[in-house]
């Protein structure tokens, strides 16, 4: 209750009105494909959750170079690879015992094959994971679990 939530790659926008309809205080969607979006609103006008919301219809990293209010809650789930990009930045605007979660860290329930074994593309997916994993697992400022349910998440709080 009362926490500023962000929900970026938000989909359906599943994330953030489940913590607007449990007493988030505001909630912010960076989706940037159309009918996401158009969903997103959708939803958000169904739930009568529209006055605490914010939509950015643009692709993420433009919409966190613009955004620079801390955040509470911040879930991520993009496309396999990108995580380490946005993780400097969130730890920027993620407040003191916030929590980030990152869905979808592994690839297909894996991210230790040998890699002999794997396609090329895949080689590069997992060893992107791989990098991400290991930031968090060394940011001091980060205590970190990972659960590996189907394809995985990591649930991360910001200790200061």
């Amino acid at each position: 209750p009362g926490a500023k939530v962000l929900d970026l790659f938000a989909g359906s926008g599943g994330m953030g009105i489940e913590a607007l309809s449990r007493g988030a205080e505001s909630a912010v969607f960076v989706e940037r494909d159309r009918e996401a979006v158009r969903i997103i609103k959708s939803n958000l006008e169904a739930t009568r959750l529209t006055q605490r919301a914010r939509v950015m219809a643009e692709d993420c990293q433009t919409a966190v170079s613009a955004l620079c209010e801390p955040f509470d809650f911040i879930f991520m789930d993009a496309a396999k690879g990108q995580y380490l990009n946005f993780l400097p930045w969130i730890m920027e605007v993620l407040t003191c015992g916030g929590v980030l979660v990152t869905d979808n860290i592994l690839h297909e329930g894996d991210i230790l094959e040998s890699r002999y074994g794997v396609t090329r593309r895949d080689r590069t997916i997992h060893g992107r994971m791989r990098e991400y994993l290991q930031a968090l697992k060394d940011m001091p400022e980060l205590d970190t679990i990972c659960l590996p349910l189907g394809d995985g998440l990591t649930i991360s709080t910001k200790m200061c």
